[in-house]
């Protein structure tokens, strides 16, 4: 992924450095170039540098916003300052703030990084999981601006996600799934289809990466890019596609299905965002209306979002019976308390009432009122996707996986501007109504089922769907070998989307909000 970038910009950030012997990955925060890589190894150190209170050098700027802050509606409270008084900030918060400040490295000089998002790229722990995988995958930065657009579900592009299924030459990048009457809907470009050329660059095995990140990641609305793409047929198909501002569809293609078990209930749900909310109420009492007694909730491509919204659905997932005065997840934070949390504050209730993003606050919400549910997961299933999973196994609802390792994120952040940088340091980790958090590798599902591009989602042939409806955990074609290969490392098969790292997220968005 990246730091700083527009969403879009990660695939060719992957193809720059697979070409040199590198590859992306998931989870967010990684990106950058060669140089920053090579500081983020072999950081510069010293004697430790005094550290001063955050809030004395927050807002300090070297270059101060001026007008009103559209997240607010009030003056920016942004003043002259410098870059190192905006470096002194990043090191005072993380010290503050960060989960394990205690193990982040001393004597990293400010000094020696030349802005303060490279320093704060190598303030965090150096430790690593059983397994080997980075304790910290999680940690970046986003340009606010950027942030707050992707949060009220807005991005520039073409309505197309991506998906790698092969990162190295020769590269294969799928659509995934669209966004209803985007630019990429509207041309006809469909699920499984393969980017081959962009304005006449070769994507499979091509190096001219400036080319390529002008298509995949235009700039600005109005840009006129050429795409070849690869059809399922084996045919080809050459269109043209104009980037706009994209809304996202967070809940998509709800149905049910007449089974031998009964009616089941199906949506696809990609982002725990604000519009969501709205969404989400809308697909429940659908579902209701239609008589469906169980769900498949497809979560496969759901890197996470507002830890509100996990509860609110979660909720709607289960019963008052069962969910009420539970905890959904209690948040566990550094020994410095640094948001000056009750115990009361850090447990997020499950909520019986919208919370008001985008349905009316305090509506009460529908339930499904179901004791088991089935989810549809990949390694692009993370952090607010996964407390879903995790708090609803936390009050004995039974949650059977299909499909992949989902990606281990059970921490959380509260985003922090500074200066027209949100910065993303983890400060909590979650746990359920049982205390269970650890999950730092992912859940592994009950029944590995490789993605299945050759079928729309939500058409009951797709693979996880069917395996789903039909109960029957199938080997999906693949060899014994070649499954206990997939089961041992998820990630060197699964697609991995390409998306900014703060929608692969647990954002707390109401800190110490009591519910009414």
């Amino acid at each position: 992924m990246r730091l700083n970038m527009r969403w879009g910009a990660g695939i060719v950030t992957g193809l720059a450095l697979t070409a040199c012997g590198g590859g992306g990955g998931g989870g967010g925060g990684g990106g950058g170039n060669l140089a920053a890589l090579a500081l983020m190894q072999a950081p510069p150190t010293a004697q430790a540098e005094p550290i001063v209170a955050s809030s004395t050098v927050a807002n300090r700027c070297a270059a101060a916003r001026t007008g009103t802050d559209p997240a607010t509606g009030t003056p920016f409270r942004d003043r002259a300052g410098t870059l190192d008084d905006e470096k002194h900030w990043v090191r005072s918060w993380i010290d503050e703030t960060y989960l394990w400040f205690d193990e982040v490295p001393g004597g990293l000089l400010a000094s020696a990084y030349a802005t303060p998002v490279d320093y704060f790229n190598v303030l965090k722990t150096p430790q690593k999981t059983v397994t080997g995988r980075d304790k910290d995958r999680f940690h970046f930065t986003e340009d606010t601006a950027e942030y707050l657009n992707l949060s009220a579900g807005q991005s520039v592009g073409y309505g197309m996600e991506l998906a790698f299924l092969q990162r190295t030459s020769p590269r294969d990048v799928r659509v995934a799934y669209l966004e209803p009457d985007s630019a990429a809907a509207v041309a006809g470009v469909s699920r499984g289809m393969k980017l081959l050329e962009i304005d006449g660059v070769d994507v499979v095995n091509g190096t001219d990466t400036a080319r390529l990140n002008a298509g995949l990641s235009p700039a600005n609305t109005g840009e006129v890019h050429t795409f070849k793409l690869g059809l399922l047929d084996g045919g080809t198909r050459t269109l043209t596609l104009v980037s706009a501002n994209v809304t996202m569809s967070p809940v998509q293609n709800v149905k049910t299905f007449d089974t031998a078990k009964g009616r089941v209930g199906y949506f696809q749900f990609n982002d725990h965002n604000g519009p969501s909310e709205a969404q989400l109420i809308a697909a429940v009492n659908a579902l209701n209306g239609a008589g469906a007694r169980d769900l498949v909730l497809d979560m496969r491509y759901n890197g996470g979002g507002m830890l509100s919204i996990a509860s609110e659905l979660a909720s709607m997932v289960s019963s008052r019976e069962a969910s009420d005065g539970k905890t959904f997840e209690r948040l566990e934070f550094n020994s410095k308390n640094p948001f000056r949390l009750t115990p009361a504050q850090a447990s997020i209730p499950f909520y019986a009432f919208a919370q008001g993003y985008s349905a009316p606050t305090y509506q009460a919400l529908p339930q499904l009122g179901l004791k088991e549910l089935t989810v549809l997961t990949g390694p692009d299933t993370c952090s607010a996707s996964e407390s879903v999973v995790n708090g609803l196994r936390g009050i004995g609802v039974k949650v059977k996986l299909i499909g992949g390792a989902t990606c281990g994120k059970p921490y959380a952040f509260v985003p922090q501007d500074n200066c027209g940088t949100t910065y993303f340091a983890i400060q909590f980790k979650g746990v359920n109504q049982q205390g269970f958090g650890d999950y730092g590798d992912g859940f592994q599902p009950d029944c590995f089922v490789a993605d299945d591009f050759s079928h729309a989602l939500g058409d009951p042939a797709e693979a996880l769907l069917a395996t789903a409806l039909t109960g029957q955990c199938i080997d999906n074609g693949l060899s014994k070998s070649e499954a206990a290969r997939q089961k041992a490392d998820a990630k060197a098969w699964a697609p991995l989307l390409n998306r900014p790292p703060s929608r692969e997220n647990r954002v707390i968005t109401n800190l110490g909000r009591q519910p009414s």
